[in-house]
């Protein structure tokens, strides 16, 4: 007989691979801007940041130990296998090709090459970088090294010690005072907080990366679902520990950092700047090779994910030839510059987060309404009717220019109507009415379903 318990060692080990999974560009240059723009309300901020940053990552975990499911797409495919391919391939590109994956070499320029030839190098010296950056991605991408598994062994642990080591000084030492917070901040920052959590793009790769955590479990002995769900639950504590340490210190780094640094338009330069007042040049020079390995190991990653996903939905098309497909528009989208991949992202996750959020709760209430389509595929609905609107409006705004035709009247009437719309959640109370309605609804109609029958057959006996 299997055991389904672990000790705590084998837990650890596991939550720091899950922390090396998620730990990435974004989960470093969101919490410093968000300190940087939040200020004095950097609290409330961070407050909010941790819910959607570590608090969904987690819950998406738990999702895909609790289903059962082999993969995100069987998961998804509860409500229709049409949308299982279309969410989990929007989801894939989306922490791929279109923005994740740019984004690791974008950062990587900005942390690790900036400091060094500063803004002289201009644009040249990002498509420079960038075309190497991915160059390398492609060649370990389609030639699998166990060099990629070591340095990320080392990676993980020598990340947490740097970034660890700097914010002690900043504890102890402050760059400077908290300045007063900007204009997106100075009310509702929580919410605010909240949203931007969106960015750090780990609740969708939960999705992806539950089924990793979950394999590796089973190989330790672990078979049962429920065994199978605490450990999940355990490793993940571990995980989201050590992001949430690091979420709030850099998010005090930030706070503490415009004074003396100035105000970025993202969260890249203030880490590379704290390293050099700190350390020097040697702590530049550190940091700099850390982030840069620790993005490239990143992007191939989510390159090998991509490649071995859309090999598996197209085979005709070969692995070699999607890794260097989505590598190729990796390095055309990270050349848009860091800024501009950021603020495109964002109306594609106001879409893409609601519907992932639904799916996971829907995950673990599907035995309350006997896992019926029916309630899974309404209440996506409601969510994409709403989710998608939020996607539109967040374009339009982000660009500067008019709502659309067709979308002004929609958004006025979404404002007017629903409860938590202005922050970004208005998706959240008519879903949960919508599963409390179509559950009850399922459930009813099972109940008279079960009595009929048993009536026919007790009809049938007499007869």
């Amino acid at each position: 007989m299997q055991s389904s318990k672990l000790p705590f060692s084998r837990y650890f080990i596991i939550g720091v691979m899950l922390f090396a999974l998620f730990f990435g560009a974004g989960n470093l240059i969101f919490p410093a801007s968000l300190g940087q723009q939040a200020g004095l309300n950097v609290w409330k901020a961070v407050g909010g940041f941790l819910i959607t940053g570590i608090g969904l990552p987690f819950l998406g975990i738990l999702a895909m130990g609790f289903s059962g499911s082999k993969n995100l797409q069987e998961l998804a495919s509860r409500i229709h296998p049409l949308y299982g391919v279309i969410f989990t391939s929007l989801l894939y590109l989306t922490i791929g090709p279109f923005f994740a994956a740019p984004r690791t070499g974008a950062v990587a320029y900005d942390i690790g090459i900036t400091p060094f030839v500063g803004e002289s190098a201009g644009h040249v010296g990002l498509i420079v970088f960038t075309l190497l950056f991915f160059l390398v991605t492609v060649w370990f991408s389609l030639n699998p090294a166990k060099i990629v598994d070591y340095v990320g062994k080392i990676l993980s642990p020598g990340i947490i010690v740097l970034i660890l080591v700097l914010l002690v000084m900043v504890m102890v030492k402050p760059v400077g005072s908290i300045g007063a917070p900007q204009t997106a901040y100075s009310n509702g920052a929580f919410m605010k907080g909240i949203m931007e959590g969106y960015n750090t793009m780990d609740a969708l790769a939960s999705l992806v990366f539950g089924i990793i955590v979950i394999n590796a479990i089973r190989t330790m002995g672990v078979t049962s679902t429920r065994g199978i769900l605490f450990a999940s639950a355990k490793s993940g504590i571990v995980a989201i520990i050590f992001l949430g340490i690091i979420y709030v210190g850099i998010a005090y780094l930030g706070a503490t950092s415009t004074e003396a640094f100035g105000l970025f338009d993202t969260g890249g330069p203030v880490l590379g700047k704290a390293a050099s007042y700190y350390f020097g040049t040697l702590g530049t020079v550190m940091l700099s090779i850390i982030i840069i390995l620790a993005c490239l190991t990143t992007s191939i990653g989510l390159m090998t994910a991509c490649g071995e996903y859309f090999h598996t939905l197209l085979p005709k098309v070969s692995y070699k030839r999607w890794v260097v497909f989505f590598s190729v528009v990796s390095f055309v989208v990270a050349n848009f510059g860091l800024s501009n991949i950021i603020h495109f992202s964002i109306p594609v996750l106001m879409l893409l987060y609601p519907l992932a959020v639904v799916l996971m709760l829907l995950t673990f209430l599907s035995k309350l309404f006997n896992h019926s389509r029916i309630v899974y595929a309404a209440s996506i609905a409601v969510t994409f009717l709403i989710s998608i609107i939020d996607g539109f409006k967040t374009f339009c705004e982000l660009l500067g220019i008019d709502y659309f035709g067709w979308l002004a009247p929609i958004v006025t009437f979404y404002k007017r109507s629903l409860p938590l719309y202005n922050d970004g959640l208005g998706w959240l109370l008519p879903v949960l009415v919508t599963i409390l309605v179509t559950g009850v609804s399922v459930a009813v109609l099972n109940f008279f379903a079960i009595r009929n029958k048993k009536q026919k057959s007790n009809f049938e006996k007499i007869a």
